[in-house]
């Protein structure tokens, strides 16, 4: 049940209440709807249609988000702010609700599972009901929201952008196949990050990245400083040709993974703690001087593991170039494997996909959440460390 702001006093609405099936959970959603409105009012300085100089902000729609209370369970229309996001005071975010809204309805409803699977899944999570009306109308407006996401216009500039990958269990007709989707975030002028696309990847292949890259551009993208990822085949190059100047950073964690397949199990945690110093080291120099050394100090006993460190040493060593940000946010895609596991979490619930469609939404359901929180939260790299940079690669 939604209501319309600023129509109705409390007592003239008491009737519509009374004839609700539950009149106290309706009068509380119309007191959450009509607190949104005034928070929303005081954080862009002018009530919704308003035109005025005073303004300091511009509503954007409304997203739906679900509420679990004592008197039972809502689904409100929550006002989204162009800049800075907004969350309710009385919401917490990553509670509970938060969790079943994208389980329940992303990854069931979405995904076309059965009414009593669906009914499982939610008393699973400790949602006692949920009607079929609410689904048709939570899943039009997600619907909504996830082309919007992945459409929206992009700013000129992302100094470091991130690449991994999310496998899943896909039907592709009569077959089960494990599919791929590329998650690339980045961090803005404004050093906060952003999610900028989330794209099914059939192959990996420089061609399929190019195609990733050049919807990127499409959207508004022209400049990137850094690139981080898995030395996926085919990446490197399609950033390159892609990005003029861009510099790509191979995840340090994945690259130390792939070092020490080649060492023998009960020789890898010291051998670890030996190569981990590499990217412990204060410069770049004083990296490949302890590489080298380390090298020439393994080369008989483990020839394979040295090989693969010296073929991709340099591209581990890219961030020094950046010796301003914190080398612990720029050496490797781990930005990024929190959301993964994240969404692994919620992805094991469904098992397999019916269509690489479902997964998309759920995984653009679930990040849309995020990006909304990292608007309102703290720069993840200081945006005056990002302006020096940028002076300073004008000066170059």
């Amino acid at each position: 049940m939604a209501y319309n702001q600023n129509t109705a006093s409390f007592e003239k609405m008491l009737p519509r209440f009374m004839s609700e099936p539950d009149p106290m959970l309706s009068m509380l959603e119309w007191l959450c709807h009509k607190l949104m409105e005034v928070e929303v009012d005081s954080k862009v300085g002018a009530p919704k249609g308003e035109h005025t100089n005073d303004r300091s902000g511009y509503r954007s729609g409304t997203r739906v988000r679900r509420f679990d209370t004592r008197m039972g369970t809502m689904y409100l229309l929550v006002p989204k702010v162009r800049k800075g996001g907004y969350i309710p005071f009385f919401i917490t975010e990553k509670k509970r609700s938060e969790q079943a809204l994208i389980q329940v309805v992303h990854e069931a409803f979405i995904n076309g599972v059965s009414t009593r699977k669906i009914e499982r899944l939610a008393k699973s999570l400790g949602i006692e009901s949920i009607s079929a009306s609410q689904v048709s109308e939570i899943n039009k407006e997600l619907n909504e929201q996830v082309v919007e996401f992945r459409q929206r216009r992009l700013a000129p500039t992302y100094p470091v952008i991130w690449i991994d990958a999310l496998y899943e269990k896909i039907r592709v007709g009569h077959r089960i196949c494990n599919m791929a989707v590329h998650v690339v975030c980045g961090i803005n002028l404004d050093g906060k990050r952003e999610i900028l696309a989330v794209e099914p990847m059939y192959e990996e292949s420089k061609a399929s990245y190019t195609a990733l890259f050049d919807d990127l551009k499409a959207r508004g993208l022209q400049a990137v400083w850094l690139a981080v990822s898995d030395a996926h085949q085919g990446l490197v190059a399609a950033v390159q040709e892609s990005f003029l100047g861009c510099s790509w950073q191979r995840c340090k964690v994945h690259f130390m993974r792939n070092i020490l397949a080649h060492v023998p199990a009960k020789e890898k945690e010291r051998f670890a703690a030996r190569l981990k110093q590499i990217w412990q080291q204060p410069d770049s120099k004083s990296a490949r001087i302890y590489a080298n050394h380390l090298i020439q100090e393994y080369a008989g006993q483990f020839p394979k593991a040295v090989e693969t460190l010296e073929n991709g040493l340099e591209d581990s060593l890219q961030y020094y170039e950046f010796p301003e940000i914190d080398a612990r946010k720029i050496s490797s895609t781990n930005i990024l494997e929190r959301l993964n596991k994240e969404i692994r979490r919620r992805s094991r619930v469904v098992g397999i996909f019916p269509s690489m469609d479902s997964y998309i939404r759920l995984v653009c359901c679930y990040l849309m959440e995020y990006s909304e929180d990292w608007e309102s939260a703290r720069c993840y790299i200081q945006k005056n460390i990002i302006e020096f940079i940028s002076a300073k690669r004008l000066a170059a």
